[in-house]
C-alpha cells in the first residue's frame, strides 16, 4: 500500500482514538459530578436509563477502541491492510469504509455465512 494513504489511515484512526478516548472523559466527569441524591423515583429511573445507555456505548467504544489500536499496530509492523485469512491485499474502498477490518470482503462474506449457518 501506498505510504501516503496509509499515512491517512494512520491520521484517521489516530482521530477516532483520540475522539473516543474524550467522550470517555467527559461521560467519567459527568457520572462523577451528577448529584445522586434525586427523591422522585421517575427523574431517578430517567437518569439511571440513561446512565446505562451511556455506558453501553462506551462499552462498546471501548472495543472499538482495541481494534484502533490493533490496526495501528498493523500499520507500524507493515501488516496494515492485508487480510489475515488469505494474504490478499484488502480494497481500499473496504478499509474506508472499516478501517479497522482484518478481513478483504471475500474472507469477511464466508466468515459471516459460516456464522449464520452455525446460528440455525
Amino acid at each position: 500500500m501506498e505510504k501516503k494513504i496509509l499515512e491517512k489511515f494512520k491520521q484517521q484512526l489516530q482521530e477516532k482514538r483520540n475522539l473516543i478516548i474524550s467522550e470517555a472523559d467527559k461521560t467519567l466527569a459527568e457520572m462523577t459530578d451528577q448529584n445522586t441524591n434525586i427523591p422522585d423515583p421517575n427523574d431517578r429511573a430517567t437518569i439511571e436509563s440513561d446512565r446505562s445507555f451511556e455506558l453501553r456505548i462506551r462499552d462498546r467504544e471501548r472495543k472499538l477502541l482495541a481494534k484502533i489500536e490493533e490496526a495501528l499496530t498493523r500499520i507500524e509492523d507493515g501488516e496494515y491492510g492485508i487480510c489475515e485469512a488469505c494474504g490478499d491485499d484488502i480494497n481500499v474502498k473496504r478499509l474506508e469504509a472499516r478501517p479497522v477490518t482484518t478481513l478483504c470482503i471475500d474472507c469477511k462474506t464466508v466468515q459471516e455465512q459460516k456464522e449464520k449457518a452455525q446460528g440455525q
